[in-house]
């Protein structure tokens, strides 16, 4: 389960930067079909992908990494 996250975060980042998943993939130098995997949470990325990853990204691992903040907001 922790995998299917940190891969959509990784996906979120991603298309926020403006990159398409070939494009990502080729700048990593991975397959799209290794890309997607981590994407969809079937595969764990190596530490040296992250590391590439937060490279491409422009972001810190710890970001990237960072459980996503709920707000609970009563009466909602």
């Amino acid at each position: 389960m922790e995998e299917h996250r940190l891969g959509n975060r990784i996906r979120a980042f991603r298309k926020l930067k403006g990159y398409t998943q070939q494009e990502f993939a080729e700048k990593m130098g991975v397959s799209v079909a290794l890309l997607g995997s981590v994407e969809r949470g079937m595969k764990e990325p190596s530490e040296m992908m992250m590391k590439r990853i937060g490279e491409l990204l422009g972001i810190e691992l710890s970001e990237l990494l960072a459980a996503p903040k709920i707000d609970h907001k009563e009466g909602s």
